[in-house]
């Protein structure tokens, strides 16, 4: 992962050297993309037409996508629009969740599997479902992990990143 890390930054992401980043699929300018510290990334999807703002101990899982642009369904010419992604510190995007154009996933959030999220998420709130209903204030507000800590752990039981147990 460190040397996937690497290439992404030499082809212009911003990344943290301990952040760890899995096969993740990036199409835009890679220029937009910033990774804060200790954070994970697995088999995610993200377009880059804007800037995405991961902040530091992040979860991100597989099969997420995130979406940074649109059409405008009232134009005739059916024109694009570009809108941001921040996620802030200590948030967990769960597997299949789709993060849409302008969200902001606050510190501490969590988005569960297979949500559908076109609006902002509050600090430490719970966004479920499709559309993604947001329940607020529903996780502890102190952290002391870090989702890369956890790789060591899973390598070592699996012998990988992921895999089969058998």
């Amino acid at each position: 992962m460190s040397l996937r890390r690497t290439l992404l930054v030499r082809k212009g992401a911003s990344i943290a050297e301990d952040a760890c980043v899995g096969e993740a699929v990036f199409i835009g300018r890679l220029s937009r993309l910033k990774i804060g510290s200790s954070s994970f990334i697995g088999k995610a999807e993200m377009m880059l037409h804007g800037q995405v703002a991961i902040g530091s101990c992040v979860c991100i899982n597989d099969g997420v996508v995130i979406l940074t642009a649109s059409h405008d369904l009232r134009d005739p010419e059916w024109k694009q629009w570009v809108k941001p992604v921040t996620i802030e510190d200590y948030a967990w995007i769960a597997t299949g969740a789709t993060i849409l154009p302008g969200v902001r996933i606050g510190r501490g959030a969590v988005v569960g599997a297979s949500a559908v999220v076109s609006k902002d998420v509050p600090a430490f709130g719970l966004a479920v479902g499709n559309p993604a209903v947001v329940r607020e204030d529903r996780r502890v507000h102190e952290f002391s992990y870090s989702p890369v800590r956890f790789l060591a752990f899973q390598e070592a039981w699996l012998g990988g990143t992921g895999g089969d147990r058998t």
